[in-house]
């Protein structure tokens, strides 16, 4: 090998200088592998020349933002008359069935409170007989009858004005 490369000493660097040579190369075929699919992964996110098409993408963004931003304070306001009008309707109630004669059974007799957030509303009080029905209404006002109240209209209007849902 002395013949070849003229003393030991050169011939040692020349192999380590070539044994560096291929993992620079080796390098560089990695790095090169690395910066196309670096640079693929660029076109894709930008879909253009100049990435025109990823700024045009951000202003439709910011308009459908500017939409939903008057979308929401639409439906805030219709959440707020949605909530004036559930406030003054009869929502809650209260129902209690009686017998309001000794010969007539089966309970067909009521008395029917309906109230709204404020407990004000109506009692109906339906009164049967075997010949006749008599129906009545009294109005409430936050709770409160200027007409005196049977037993059965004032358990009606507690269940009303108590449970809010309505329980039988």
């Amino acid at each position: 090998m002395s013949k070849v490369f003229g003393s030991t000493a050169a011939g040692i660097i020349i192999i380590i200088l070539m044994i560096a040579v291929v993992a620079l190369v080796f390098t560089m075929v990695r790095l090169n592998m690395k910066m196309t699919r670096l640079n693929r992964r660029y076109r894709l996110f930008m879909k253009g020349a100049d990435g025109q098409t990823v700024e045009k993408a951000m202003a439709a963004h910011m308009k459908d933002l500017d939409k939903l931003e008057k979308y929401s304070a639409r439906h805030g306001e219709d959440i707020s008359k949605l909530r004036e009008l559930y406030e003054k309707s009869l929502s809650r109630y209260g129902i209690v069935k009686y017998d309001a004669f000794d010969d007539v059974g089966g309970k067909m007799s009521f008395a029917l409170a309906m109230l709204d957030t404020e407990n004000s509303g109506f009692v109906l009080n339906a009164i049967h007989s075997r010949d006749n029905c008599f129906l009545y209404l009294k109005e409430i006002v936050k709770g409160d009858s200027y007409i005196m109240l049977s037993d059965e209209e004032i358990e009606a209007l507690r269940r009303a004005s108590g449970s809010g849902d309505g329980e039988v």
